[in-house]
């Protein structure tokens, strides 16, 4: 039974090829190419976790970002660290972790953020630099074998964080064989990635999302003391609690 969890709080794991120097895994986003992704920051303005712009008031993300106190999100950056005149950045007003969300399993790690949205602390600028992503219109499962993608600002070498987002491709994992090795595994998680491919979601990349399609299908939520795949949140999952709290 799988028990090492290890969250992802950032993203893309890369492993060195043997073609020169290339690096298989990953690589920088075309900047504002990705223009839901938020970057979310605690109280002392440390980069914390990802997420993503569902709402023009709301960011989803992992349930397990909580802990780290999240007060503010940065929309519209590409380089987390400069002056970007895409960047805004806004106050977190309130809070809404998944009811069940479970801090030892990983169980309904799922979360709401709703910012502090006025016509003048919000700018939709689709689709250059800010703009949200679309979620699932219905509950029905994709097929492993979708390809999918994932971003984020987390690591992406043994203690490197990138300044500016990085991206990866990983394809979906068939949830019958991610139950073989994860027999926790419960119908609000998804798997994604192979051992054949590097590419994958890593340390820092948490809360951000699953793309398949162009609609956000996973959220990044934890991973093993091993390779790909990694397990996300499974939003398809949750649309009606979703739906009850954008209404709020």
């Amino acid at each position: 039974m799988w028990r090492l969890h290890q969250p992802l709080l950032l993203l893309l794991s890369f492993s060195l090829a043997q073609t020169g120097d290339q690096i298989v895994g990953g690589h920088e986003a075309k900047p504002h190419s990705r223009p839901y992704m938020a970057a979310l920051k605690d109280s002392t303005g440390n980069f914390t976790c990802g997420g993503f712009l569902v709402r023009p008031q709301w960011v989803m993300t992992a349930a397990h970002c909580k802990k780290h106190g999240i007060s503010r999100v940065v929309l519209g950056a590409h380089d987390i660290y400069a002056s970007e005149d895409s960047q805004q950045e806004i106050r977190v007003a309130a809070s809404h972790p998944h009811p069940e969300y479970n801090k030892v399993t990983y169980s309904n790690d799922i979360l709401l953020l709703k910012v502090a949205w006025s016509k003048k602390s919000l700018t939709l600028t689709a689709p250059r630099d800010v703009a949200l992503l679309p979620l699932p219109e219905s509950s029905s499962d994709i097929p492993g074998g979708t390809p999918c993608s994932v971003a984020g600002w987390g690591k992406i070498e043994d203690s490197q964080y990138p300044e500016k987002l990085y991206e990866a491709t990983v394809t979906l994992y068939d949830r019958k064989k991610c139950q073989e090795f994860m027999p926790d595994m419960d119908d609000g998680m998804i798997c994604a990635g192979e051992n054949r491919q590097p590419q994958d979601a890593n340390e820092g990349d948490s809360g951000g999302p699953l793309v398949c399609d162009g609609v956000a299908q996973g959220i990044v939520s934890f991973g093993g003391s091993f390779s790909p795949p990694g397990i996300y949140t499974r939003v398809t999952h949750y649309l009606s609690w979703i739906k009850e709290v954008l209404e709020l």
